[in-house]
């Protein structure tokens, strides 16, 4: 009993001394339950709405002032006409629209009935339907005030009409969001992963040895890996489009051109990785911790950003995946163009600018 005990208190001693260990053991839990239990949530918070109001009046003043008392949903941008209203879908500033119409008070008044029309972004399915079912569910609550006990019965009736995605297919949804999740597993995780195998065997310093310089050994790691991963994105987007239907409304060669860039920004975050890691087990860690969780749950591909508390969507600004999502649904099921997501597209430039500086400033410490 007594070895067993000894035994027993040894264990206890290596599994304290391991910070690694205590790290999986007490850490992964720790945020594994805060990110599940803030950011898995269907319900709708704070989304950013427009209001067209083209009567103006004191009902539909009453009408707007009711969505916006519901707590759910925000106020965005001037619309003035539903040009602006297409406009702020297209900057995807907004995921729906009220559009109250004409003379709505004297319609109420004189025929008894008038519409709102509910338009909402549903490249996102999901959240587009829960916004319209809030909606719906406030624009009747504000019927049911309207109508007096002996007075005619009023009706206010709401049309609801999908921008992008007029189905509802998740799919939509579903195959830009694999499309990153693949790009950063083929890219970022199997490079670090590859990288780090060479080390783990002593093979890499055979390989710096060589004739070739430290770069050319980088580039050579990293080309079969990049081609891979573009070749995986070519063939979801062709089963995407030709199987299951998801349009490419946008510029095919500037989607092509953006896979690329995000190609090459998780490279250099696989290379980075593989700079600090010295074995396999841990370069699979620190991706697995560091970009698949995150790229799965912050990035906006299955929960929506604005749904999250304020600490995680301040966080997911520092995800690549989040800016990438918005630059293919942008293209492919909005058909926009650059103009539109050049933001985006700058940040990750910066990423990736960041990461290959990084890993260069690391690979010449561990060097000299």
């Amino acid at each position: 009993m007594k070895r067993l005990t000894s035994l027993i208190r040894k264990e206890f001693y290596h599994i304290f001394r391991d910070k690694r260990t205590l790290l999986i053991l007490f850490g992964m839990p720790v945020v594994q339950i805060l990110l599940f239990g803030y950011a898995i949530t269907n319900e709708i918070k704070d989304a950013h709405i427009a209001i067209l109001d083209q009567s103006n009046d004191e009902v539909s003043r009453r009408l707007a002032d009711k969505l916006v008392a519901s707590g759910y949903i925000l106020p965005d941008g001037q619309a003035e006409s539903i040009d602006d209203v297409e406009q702020l879908f297209r900057e995807g500033r907004i995921k729906m629209a009220v559009v109250v119409e004409p003379n709505f008070a004297d319609k109420l008044q004189h025929e008894g009935k008038a519409s709102v029309q509910l338009l909402a972004d549903a490249t996102d399915p999901n959240m587009a339907n829960t916004l319209v079912n809030y909606a719906t569910a406030i624009i009747q609550n504000f019927q049911l005030e309207l109508n007096q006990p002996g007075q005619p019965p009023i009706l206010v009736g709401a049309e609801v009409r999908l921008q992008y995605n007029p189905s509802l297919k998740g799919v939509f949804l579903f195959v830009p969001g694999l499309i990153t999740i693949l790009l950063m597993l083929v890219s970022a995780m199997m490079t670090s992963i590859s990288i780090a195998r060479e080390k783990e065997t002593g093979t890499m310093e055979v390989l710096l040895a060589s004739p070739m310089n430290p770069g050319q050994v980088i580039i050579a790691k990293v080309v079969p890996y990049f081609s891979l991963a573009f070749l995986d994105a070519v063939v979801v987007l062709l089963l995407g489009r030709y199987v299951f239907g998801v349009p490419i409304m946008g510029s095919v060669p500037l989607l092509l051109a953006e896979i690329m860039l995000f190609i090459i920004m998780a490279l250099s975050l696989g290379i980075l990785i593989s700079t600090v890691a010295q074995t396999q087990q841990t370069a699979l860690l620190l991706s697995l911790m560091g970009l698949m969780l995150p790229t799965i749950l912050l990035s906006g591909f299955i929960f929506p950003i604005e749904n999250m508390p304020l600490p995680l969507q301040i966080i997911s600004h520092i995800i690549p995946a989040r800016w990438f999502i918005v630059i293919e649904k942008a293209i492919m099921l909005k058909g926009v163009g650059i103009a539109y997501f050049w933001k985006e597209t700058l940040i990750l430039v910066g990423f990736t600018v960041f990461f290959i500086g990084l890993s260069i400033k690391k690979f010449n410490v561990r060097l000299g």
